[in-house]
């Protein structure tokens, strides 16, 4: 009994992964028809023995019997060696650095090649180079060329031979010069020298040059010959398919080349070795020779459209001819009209070759089929579908339809035509019985409209009726439609056609005029706004116009009712659009812009939020006042009342109407409102408001303070006076630097112009683009009075003088400190004049002032009045709390920087103390000794501590004032009495709503900790803010008292008793009854808690107004009083049935407890009984709702019973036997079950495992092959 061993399936795998698969037949052993298992040579093959045993025995067939082919070594290695002669770079103390260094690991990098580079006893140079063997080649060719200098040489060969040297694309010269590592450059085909060029190292230009002799011998072995032969004769010595003379061509070695057909040359051409040539060109004239001896001619006349089918695809078939008869068949050129052809060959051959001809000329025929021309389209089908049926069957016929032409062309093989025409014939009989076609006139302009948009309208069409509508292209200005298809359908689609058209000629072009900056509005983003209009009004075409166009035109096109709805419908749209981008500038001082916003923006947000509008502020860097609202007219007015009415408050700005014609405003603004700006600016930046153009309004609004509202009122009124009589302008030229000089210091000068002479004068603003151009406007006379004294004063400035004057030493440092302010200031008020005082170091009082004489005198007056200010500067203090410095000094310093301005003076704060707790233990040094010394260093009680001492200098009377200016700055605290209990509500969420009290009223409020159970909170501000804010904060008390008097009334409560058993139905479904009492009553009910036992179980609390409370109570009752009604009747229903009853997701059974009006609940899995169901709800409802839900189950039990009986006749699958563990995969033979009682070899073992290429010690297997 033959041994057997087992492996598991993972094993086998293993073994079998790698190797070629070989049939082996392999059993399971748990098959039901076991077989014997595979041997252990058939599952696993022995590998093959080494080359060397095999070599006299025969080959083992099986699995490894392949020969490995053997692997070339991809990288190679060569030796170079330069002689110290050739050697570029000699120098022995660079070797290895310098440029030949450089050089090698340019060749490295660009060749990929790896250098060594070592120095031989003769000083000559080794180069090793290794890589690959392109890149070796080129390494190499680098080297020589730059590593070893460079000899040349000419070698001579005839100039015919350079081509064989250069080879195809000068490939076999790239690879000499690589081969000889040299530069080979051969003479251009137009030079008539035969001298080729060879540079490189004496070795290269050696082997190049015994190449280059090579290839010439070898070309002069070679020899070209050509033989005259008559071109009737080249059939018969190329043979059929140009076999004889291929033949003659691979046993001579020549290249014969025989010219084609169409080429009107008789010479055949022969090239290659002297013997073989002469040997090739006797055969070829040895077959002519034969040929014009023994053949004869018979020209025959065959149709020329036959022609083509003689000839064959390619030629094939007088080939064809050729190889059967030996006779040659001449046909006449396509372009010749003549019928003849010639047939040429052996007498007793030509009359076979004659048949042949006939029987191709005639196994192709032409025919053609009568088919009106706008049928082709139905015959060939969609996508030739119709056509490629006949196509298919007969591949030889070609079907040829000519557009105009009422037939269709068939050609092929005359049976496959007949039948083809046939079908073609039958094809179109039965088109025309049912089809028909009708041509109709419609303007083309109506085309367009007719296919709709993307073909909506002719696709419907060709659809509905399933016909073919061909409409002409725009480019055809052609009004002929063409309908083709079913008789009826054409009629129909004719007929809807022809309505379309007739109503479009009693349709309306209408042109809407909107302005183009809505047209994207109304078109919305992703055109979904016009897309609405359009789905309202389908019948009407909208086209806006081409955005580049600046066109404000719309064009709607339509029935004329559709147009009119649709023309209203966009203007009320319009009209919406135009409301809601109406816009209003409100002019609102700079300081006052951030009151506007608020602190986080919050006052802004809340004023567009309240009045609905977009209000956009000017940049902080801005000097714009400006602030544009948009929005609706009303909105914008409500939100500029608003903004001025914040204005107002914050500081004391009248408000003054004045009446001036509303004809004068446009001469009163001026141009670019220039004149309008120059008053304003005059008087102390106050905002003038003229109304809007075209409201016939007279009323002029001036705001700002007091006195400069009266000021412009005055000026307002003149001007308004002058333009009514009558008015003349005049423009004159100054430079910009000549402006401040002229307006003088707070416009005093130019206001003296105008009061000795009554004209206005206009300068230009800093936005104007001219600079230099003054305007002057009034009465003439007044005008040209007031020209000529600025005339006058400009004339004076362009005369520049030099003048001097003495300033002491101790004054100089004012003037240049802070990088010479001061003197900026001087040169911009007194037009430009330079001043120059002596370098720091010197001690010259003499100063140098340098401009218009008028400018110097009055720059030297402005430097004298500062001397006398400096002279009469006095310091005084004044005492603030150090705690209140930072809020005197304002945002970045800008409060005082504001006082130091205004009362030019100068102010300084003390430095921070860091300790500003005192001790109350006197100082004392480490012995004992007082820490002063002896001297008294204590403050006297009530001074005041240096760091409260702000010190103001300049003179006496601005110091005073600046000094009541920055008392007035210190903040003031009150405080107001407000009941505990409010003060968390005053707080707000996250302190919110004392914030923004804070903010609004720019105070600091403090409220006192909750543990001191104070009433008192502390308004801590600027003296005029406090009122404000006091009045607020009373007014926020009244309110929460309000509101806490409000939720008193709310916290009513009533409880209600209902039986538990009720509470789900007053609850409702997901919470919807209870929730539409609680909102309908505006109270809280309150369910009691299951799960909490103290609780009684059928109390329901209501909260909320008395009133509403007792509504809801009513409400519950009114629900119980119902359900009280209700019966609940106990339903056997079979279990099986109750899923189809339910339905998915409860579908069913929601659907028949609404109908019914009635509850259903269906027993839990479980239960006691599983076909209990219960119903409740009115008597009435139950008794029907029962019925309905047991005729329901008499029909799905029925279906339960049929599919139940189904069950016991199909078979039942097969039962999961216990089945024994798999044996695995079983071999015969094994070497481990034989009879030395060797076990199976250990996979984990590198000697029963060993891995390719390990060295492992030899080792006697008792399965394989012995090595």
């Amino acid at each position: 009994m033959s041994s057997v061993a087992v492996l598991t399936q993972e094993s086998f795998a293993e073994h079998r992964s790698g190797l070629v698969p070989q049939p082996i037949k392999v059993a399971t052993l748990n098959s039901e028809e076991e077989s014997d298992p595979p041997t252990y040579k058939d599952a696993f093959p022995p590998l093959p023995e080494k080359a060397a045993c095999l070599e006299n025995a025969q080959e083992p067939a099986g699995a490894w019997s392949n020969k490995i082919r053997p692997i070339k070594a991809s990288v190679i290695t060569q030796v170079f060696h330069v002689p110290l002669e050739e050697r570029k770079y000699k120098d022995m103390n660079q070797f290895g650095e310098g440029e030949q260094a450089k050089i090698c690991l340019e060749i490295m990098q660009r060749t990929g090649a790896h250098l060594e580079l070592s120095l031989a006893k003769d000083q000559g140079l080794s180069i090793m180079v290794s890589g690959k063997l392109d890149a070796v080649m080129k390494a190499r060719k680098d080297i020589v060329a730059r590593l070893q200098t460079q000899a040349s040489a000419t070698v001579a060969i005839p100039k015919e031979h350079h081509r064989f040297v250069i080879g195809k694309n000068g490939e076999k010269l790239q690879d000499l010069e690589l081969k000889t590592a040299t530069k080979i450059q051969i003479p251009r085909p137009d030079d008539a020298s035969n001298q080729i060029r060879i540079t490189g190292t004496k070795e290269g230009i050696e082997k190049a040059r015994h190449e280059v002799l090579l290839i010439s011998a070898e070309q002069d072995k070679r020899a070209v010959e050509r033989l005259e032969v008559e071109k009737a004769f080249h059939p018969f010595i190329a043979g059929p398919y140009n076999r004889l003379v291929s033949e003659i061509m691979q046993e001579t070695g020549t290249r014969i080349n025989i010219p084609p057909p169409s080429v009107n040359r008789t010479e055949i051409v022969f090239t290659g070795e002297k013997e073989q040539l002469a040997q090739a060109v006797a055969r070829i004239r040895k077959i002519y020779e034969e040929k014009k001896k023994k053949t004869t001619t018979i020209a025959v006349e065959v149709k020329k459209s036959q022609h083509k089918y003689v000839i064959g695809p390619k030629g094939n078939s007088l080939q064809e001819i050729l190889e059967r008869t030996g006779v040659s068949v001449e046909i006449p050129p396509s372009d010749s009209a003549s019928e003849t052809v010639i047939l040429r060959g052996e007498p007793e051959k030509l009359g076979q070759a004659l048949t042949e001809v006939y029987a191709k000329a005639n196994s192709f025929t032409v025919s053609s089929v009568s088919a009106p021309s706008w049928l082709h389209r139905f015959i060939i089908g969609k996508k030739g579908q119709n056509l490629a049926k006949i196509t298919q069957q007969m591949p030889k016929v070609h079907v040829e339809f000519t557009e105009g032409e009422d037939r269709i062309t068939l050609e092929g093989p005359t049976e496959d035509v007949s039948v083809a025409q046939e079908q073609i014939e039958a094809m179109v009989k039965d088109l025309v019985n049912r089809m028909d076609y009708v041509e109709i006139n419609i303007d083309h302009k109506f085309h367009r409209h007719l296919i709709g948009k993307s073909g909506a309208n002719i696709n419907r069409i060709k659809d509905q009726y399933k016909v073919s509508v061909r409409i002409p292209p725009d480019s055809e200005k052609s009004s002929l439609i063409r309908i083709e298809g079913d008789p009826q359908g054409v009629r129909q689609a004719k007929r809807e056609l022809l309505e379309l058209a007739s109503r479009m000629e009693n349709e309306r072009t209408k042109d809407l005029i909107i302005e183009q900056r809505f047209h994207r509005t109304i078109i919305g983003q992703k055109g979904e706004r016009i897309r609405e209009i359009r789905d309202k009004f389908p019948e009407v075409i909208i086209n806006f116009p081409d955005p580049a166009q600046k066109s404000d035109i719309v064009q709607l096109r339509g029935p004329k009712n559709e147009v009119e709805k649709c023309t209203k419908y966009m203007q009320k749209m319009v009209a919406d659009l135009v409301e809601n981008s109406y816009s209003i500038s409100v002019p609102i001082f700079k300081q006052f812009h951030k009151n506007i916003i608020g602190k986080g923006g919050a006052n802004i947000k809340k004023i567009r939020e309240e009045s609905n509008t977009k209000i956009d502020l000017p940049a902080e860097n801005s000097n714009s006042e400006t602030i544009i609202i948009t929005g609706k007219r009303a909105n914008c007015e409500a939100a500029r009342s608003r903004i001025l009415s914040i204005q107002k408050d914050l500081a004391n700005i009248a408000e003054v109407e004045v009446s001036i014609p509303a004809k004068l405003h446009n001469s009163l603004i001026g141009t670019k409102g220039r004149l309008i700006r120059s008053i304003m600016e005059e008087c102390g930046g106050v905002h003038i408001h003229f109304p809007v153009e075209g409201s016939g309004s007279d009323t002029v609004v001036i705001r700002g303070p007091s006195s400069d509202v009266e000021k412009a009122r005055k000026q307002l009124l003149h001007l308004a006076e002058e333009k009514q009589t009558k008015s003349f302008t005049v423009d004159i030229r100054a430079k910009p630097e000549y402006h401040k000089f002229l307006i003088g210091k707070g416009g005093g000068k130019i206001r003296r112009v105008r009061d000795s002479t009554g004209a206005r004068v206009i300068f230009p603003a800093a936005e104007d683009k001219d600079q230099d151009l003054i305007t002057i406007v009034g009465k003439e006379d007044a005008v040209r009075e007031a020209q000529r004294e600025l005339e006058a004063l400009i004339q004076n400035l362009d005369n520049v003088v030099e003048d001097c004057m003495l300033v002491d030493p101790k004054h100089h440092r004012h003037f240049v400190i802070r990088r010479g302010q001061v003197l900026r200031e001087i040169a911009e008020e007194y037009g430009g004049v330079m001043v120059s005082f002596p370098r720091s170091g010197t001690q010259s009082d003499r100063v140098t002032l340098k401009g218009a004489k008028d400018c110097v005198e009055a720059a030297k007056k402005r430097i004298q009045e500062i001397i006398e200010d400096l002279e009469a500067q006095v310091t005084i203090e004044c005492a603030i709390p150090q705690k209140f410095h930072r809020s005197i000094m304002g945002p970045k310093g800008s409060k005082i920087q504001q006082i130091t301005r205004d009362y030019n003076v100068q102010i300084k704060f003390p430095d921070r103390e860091e300790n500003p707790v005192h001790s109350a233990e006197p100082a004392v040094h480490e012995n004992g000794e007082d820490a002063g010394d002896g001297r008294d260093t204590k403050e006297e009680p009530g001074s005041p501590r240096r760091c409260d001492i702000i010190v103001i200098s300049g003179r006496k009377e601005k110091c005073e004032a600046a000094k009541e200016a920055l008392e007035a700055l210190v903040p003031v605290t009150i405080e107001v009495e407000v009941p505990f209990d409010l003060h968390r509500y005053i707080i707000g969420q996250k302190g919110s709503g004392i914030r923004k009290m804070m903010d609004e009223f720019e105070v600091n409020i403090h409220v006192p900790a909750p543990e001191l159970q104070s009433d008192i909170i502390a308004i801590t501000g600027l003296a005029a803010h406090l009122d404000r804010a006091k009045a607020g904060l009373l007014e926020r008390v009244k309110e929460l008292q309000a509101e806490q008097e409000d939720r008193a009334l709310r916290s009513f409560k009533l409880s209600v008793t209902v039986d538990p058993r009720y509470h789900p139905k007053i609850i409702g479904r997901k919470g919807a009854v209870i929730t539409q009492i609680r909102l309908e009553h505006d109270v809280n009910i309150q369910f009691p808690d299951k799960e909490d036992g103290s609780q009684p179980q059928d109390q329901i609390t209501i909260t909320g107004y008395e009133k509403n409370t007792e509504a809801a109570r009513d409400a519950i009752l009114k629900i119980v009083g119902e359900l009280e009604q209700m019966v609940s009747e106990d339903v056997p229903l079979d279990h099986r049935v109750h899923a189809r009853i339910i339905g998915a997701r409860g579908k069913a059974i929601r659907k028949i407890m609404d109908e019914f009006k009635v509850d259903i609940r269906f027993p839990q899995s479980g239960a006691p009984d599983p076909n209990c169901v219960t119903v409740t709800g009115l008597p009435e409802n139950v008794e029907e709702a029962i019925d309905h839900i047991l005729n329901l189950e008499e029909e799905y039990l029925a279906d339960v019973v049929d599919s139940e009986a189904l069950q016991l006749y199909v078979k039942p699958p097969a039962h999961e036997e216990s089945k024994a563990p798999s044996r695995g995969f079983v071999v015969r033979d094994a070497p481990w079950t034989a009879s030395s009682g060797e076990k199976a070899p250990d996979m984990s073992s590198s000697e029963e495992f060993p891995s390719f290429g390990a060295q492992v010690a030899p080792k006697t297997l008792p399965w394989g092959p012995k090595r």
